[in-house]
């Protein structure tokens, strides 16, 4: 197995960095190819976590399917106002799919955005990953997972780790052609040497699905 790996692009330093470490992590790179994550730059940080809030516990597919039904509920163009989402009745969020548990959460994460516990994007930009974990979890609903999501996929932090994410534990144990996925303590332990570059090992973890030998367990 060489270490050949694509290395162009924005994530270039990144991608060398993490096909340097092993033969799987080159073979895992070869086999995805160049890492294309691109933050949602212009997202609020509202915005993002209501829409994170969505996905929790759910496939792509049927959270797609939620925040569309939910978007639609506001005609005018552009993410709905915090002020708006908190003068729709209950029952009409739960008809977009949302459980009871998360219509709490979008409520609290648009009341929280209202009262400065969510802060602008301007304000997040300014914040650490550690400040932001600490301040947005505080709200009902909100775990580190949702926090970690905000800041992949909304503020382009480069060096973020959900260590309890389902789809990189399972990307690992495949990777090292594990019995077991790892558990949280475990996958940050294991994550060490992926640093700064620990969003761009996230990236590729959850595509293990799609290579063609992957196989689930279970």
């Amino acid at each position: 197995m060489t270490d050949a790996a694509p290395h162009a692009g924005m994530h270039g330093p990144a991608v060398g960095h993490l096909a340097g470490i092993d033969a799987d992590w080159a073979r895992l790179i070869r086999c995805v190819g160049p890492c294309t994550h691109r933050p949602e730059a212009a997202r609020e940080p509202c915005e993002a976590l209501i829409r994170a809030v969505a996905y929790q516990q759910l496939h792509a597919r049927a959270a797609d399917a939620i925040v569309a039904r939910f978007l639609g509920l506001y005609p005018q163009p552009g993410f709905p106002q915090p002020e708006r989402i908190l003068a729709t009745p209950r029952d009409i969020l739960r008809t977009c799919g949302f459980s009871g548990r998360k219509v709490d959460t979008v409520l609290g994460i648009a009341q929280g955005t209202l009262d400065g516990v969510v802060p602008s994007r301007r304000a997040a930009d300014g914040m650490s990953d550690d400040e932001l974990i600490a301040r947005l979890t505080t709200l009902p609903g909100i775990g580190r997972w949702t926090v970690e999501m905000l800041l992949i996929f909304t503020l382009g932090r480069q060096d973020v780790l959900p260590a309890d994410d389902f789809g990189i534990r399972e990307g690992y144990r495949f990777l090292k052609s594990l019995d077991v996925a790892p558990g949280r303590r475990e996958m940050e332990r294991t994550g060490l040497p992926w640093r700064p570059y620990r969003t761009v090992a996230a990236w590729y973890l959850w595509r293990v699905p799609l290579l063609p030998d992957y196989r689930r367990k279970g």
